[in-house]
């Protein structure tokens, strides 16, 4: 894999943010308030990265489309009451390994499929919307994860080459997003993606904390 990695793109659930307790639990809440079958954390969790209505969809296979988006309403709803008490975090040395790239002169951006308004202030919120030169939410493309086309509006906004680009992410949808873009792709493993899923997804390779971003030879300290 080539050194000269001039732009990465990180996923934001399960990769820089901690949201899975506040993402279930909003989850099943909405479930539980439109008086629909109610299902376990694994299978909530299991559909982080997708956009809302597809999330719902995979929880409620059966359900017509007017109950999804009724379900994704309801979930944004939910989801700002849980803001304070359940307040996502950021997973450990994200910060560190953001601002040392950052001071390298790496270019960053986040591709998710949140709504690009509850990406922004979540971002703004955990104190890193400085290391990005872009925030891609799912209103900013007509094509979800696993498509191609959140990484390929990030590469012609920063026109970079995709043998220039990293991806980094939690889920196969990340993994499968960065590669049909013909990027290179990395997977962690402390989100909500097992690392079976990120080898089966085609990962480059695989971090178990962002930390180890730093030290793999892409980025090892130019200075050592």
């Amino acid at each position: 894999m080539t050194s000269d990695i001039r732009l990465v793109i990180f996923d934001f659930d399960g990769t820089l943010g901690d949201t899975r307790r506040i993402i279930v639990t909003t989850m099943r809440d909405t479930l539980r308030q439109r008086g629909l079958p109610l299902a376990d954390e694994a299978k909530c969790a299991s559909t982080i990265g997708l956009p809302l209505v597809d999330c719902f969809r995979k929880l409620l296979p059966q359900a017509g489309e007017e109950e999804l988006v009724a379900c994704a309403d309801t979930y944004r709803e939910i989801f700002e009451t849980h803001r304070e008490q359940l307040a996502p975090t950021l997973f450990p040395h994200v910060k560190e390994t953001l601002e040392t790239l950052h001071r390298r002169g790496i270019l960053m951006t986040i591709a998710s499929s949140r709504t690009s308004q509850s990406l922004h202030s979540l971002v703004d919120a955990l104190g890193i919307t400085h290391c990005f030169s872009l925030v891609v939410g799912c209103g900013d493309v007509a094509r979800a994860k696993p498509d191609p086309e959140p990484v390929l509006h990030t590469l012609r906004k920063m026109s970079v080459a995709p043998s220039h680009t990293l991806v980094v992410g939690d889920m196969d949808v990340d993994i499968l997003m960065g590669a049909r873009a013909g990027c290179h792709t990395c997977g962690v493993t402390y989100g909500n993606g097992t690392r079976r899923q990120l080898e089966d997804a085609g990962a480059d390779f695989i971090i178990d904390g962002m930390d180890e971003l730093l030290s793999s030879d892409i980025f090892a300290d130019p200075e050592r």
